[in-house]
This record gives C-alpha cells, sequence and structure tokens, in this order.
C-alpha cells in the first residue's frame, strides 16, 4: 500500500504545535490550547449591535464564563458527559459524536463595540450575546436644510 506524499499537511501541523506551545505559555487555563472542542458561533452584525449565537447543547448557560478584557471577548465552559440511569446497563455498543470537555472561543471587538452594556442570554442550548454599538458609532441621517 502506497502512501501519499502531502508536504503540505507538515506544515499545517506545526503551526499547530507552535500555536499550543505559545498558546500555554499566554493564556491561563481556559485557553485554546487545553479546549478539547470549539462550539459552532454565528456572528451577526445589526446598526445598533453585534450579535454571537453560540451552540452549547447540552451546556447550563449559568456554568459559561464570559469575559471582556482590552476588547476581546472569551467564552469558556465544559460540557460533562451526560450520564443515563437506568435498569439497561451499559450500552452494547455506542457511537459518540458530541465532544465532551473544556470548550473556549475568542473574539476581538472592534472600537465600535460598547464593552460596558454586553448582554448575554441562553436557550434551547444557544447562548445569545449582544454587545450594542456605541451610540456615536451608529449611522445617522442628515437632513440638508
Amino acid at each position: 500500500m502506497a502512501t501519499r506524499y502531502e508536504p503540505w499537511a507538515l506544515v499545517s501541523q506545526l503551526q499547530n504545535d507552535i500555536n499550543k506551545v505559545f498558546g500555554n505559555l499566554n493564556d491561563t487555563e481556559s485557553s485554546s490550547a487545553t479546549a478539547e472542542w470549539i462550539p459552532a458561533v454565528d456572528v451577526s452584525e445589526y446598526a445598533d449591535r453585534f450579535e454571537l449565537l453560540v451552540d452549547l447543547p447540552g451546556v447550563e448557560p449559568q456554568s459559561v464564563e464570559i469575559t471582556l478584557d482590552n476588547g476581546v471577548l472569551s467564552v469558556s465552559g465544559q460540557r460533562h458527559e451526560e450520564r443515563r440511569t437506568g435498569n439497561d446497563g451499559a450500552p452494547q455498543q455506542q457511537r459518540r459524536e458530541r465532544r465532551q470537555g473544556r470548550f473556549y472561543r475568542r473574539f476581538i471587538l472592534p472600537d465600535t463595540a460598547d464593552a460596558d452594556k454586553v448582554n448575554a442570554t441562553g436557550r434551547n442550548g444557544v447562548l445569545e450575546i449582544s454587545i450594542p454599538k456605541h451610540p456615536k458609532s451608529q449611522p445617522r441621517r442628515i437632513t440638508v436644510s
């Protein structure tokens, strides 16, 4: 059996290894280097705000840590393995596609974001983070007299 040579795969792996090493030096325990999975996020910009919708099924919204430091919004937490209780015992076969463990996402906010008024709510496995814009950065219509 022949193995196909992929030179760019080595470069990509090296970049990932470098990111993990330097990530461990600069970040806290909840850094991307220690994350076991990365939640999907939709980011939308409106005239008056930014909205992030973070998919976190199986994670209690109160257990998610959201921090804002120097214009960087970080979302981290952990999804624990669900323990089934019942008389069936252990499954005979099992396939797991949902990731467990620590997660981490980081977003650099633009200067137009009002960091003092960030709001977050969780519902149906989706964390919604609303970041209003500064009033002065919102577009306005100027009438000509």
